[in-house]
């Protein structure tokens, strides 16, 4: 039984950091907390604030250190008026990137075909075509079939039997690393929204620190509550930032 108002109780944060901390630890694919729906969401709330406050406090410290332009929200706030700024950057990247990262933390064919898909869609992106994820420029037909045209071809080859069993054993004697590559893999490419220069790359664990961390936890929450409860950690934290930049600096 959840105690009330569990949010203003710092013993309760002590305790989520506590199950994070294990997580991060001892990853396991099958771990499940008996928890109702509305303790899920105490919960997600509870590592939100958590999450929202390490991120500021790495972000002041670097402004003193070293703060990079971040090119991918230069580029969304000039191409995007502040509502689709806010549906495009605070609701469809958030799906998309959980999709790509989060989505086959849980094995099965179709998720793992969709990860495959979406993850050929950013690296082709990123790091082939120097694009924008959320930009249709002359290569996004490039980009967008590509990833469809793996998305099916994978899920094809690992809903064939032999196949599915063979990822499914690999995924559960594995998982520890599936997790850890999953969330550093999100963290450092997240590079590619600073310049790519020499000094930037050697920034990297630093400059991709918050992203690490709202990794971890992204996911904790997919493995221990479901999907949707890592989108709106994301969905939440686009928003909350995206919605920053439309306050007077003057």
């Amino acid at each position: 039984m959840t105690t009330p108002y569990p949010l203003i109780k710092p013993k309760y944060y002590i305790s989520l950091i506590k199950d994070l901390l294990r997580f991060i630890k001892y990853p396991e694919d099958n771990l499940t907390e008996n928890k109702t729906v509305k303790n899920k969401v105490y919960d997600t709330i509870g590592l939100f604030f958590i999450k929202v406050i390490f991120s500021i406090t790495v972000a002041s410290l670097l402004q003193f250190i070293y703060e990079p332009e971040n090119l991918t929200s230069t580029s969304m706030t000039k191409r995007f008026p502040p509502l689709l700024l806010l549906v495009v950057g605070g609701i469809i990247l958030p799906l998309f990137e959980e999709i790509t990262f989060r989505l086959s933390l849980k094995f099965k064919p179709i998720y793992f075909a969709l990860t495959s898909g979406t993850f050929t869609y950013y690296i082709l992106t990123k790091a082939v075509f120097k694009s924008r994820l959320s930009m249709i420029d002359d290569t996004f037909w490039y980009r967008f079939l590509a990833g469809a045209f793996i998305l099916l071809i994978v899920y094809v080859l690992s809903s064939r039997r032999p196949t599915r069993q063979a990822l499914q054993q690999f995924w559960k004697k594995q998982f520890k690393w599936i997790y850890y590559v999953s969330c550093i893999s999100f963290a450092w490419l997240h590079i590619f929204n600073f310049e790519l220069n020499l000094i930037n790359l050697l920034w990297l664990p630093i400059l991709t620190l918050p992203q690490l961390f709202s990794a971890f936890i992204a996911g904790y929450t997919r493995i221990v509550f479901g999907f949707q409860y890592p989108l709106f950690l994301h969905i939440c934290t686009n928003v909350l930032f995206l919605s920053l930049t439309f306050l007077p600096l003057d």
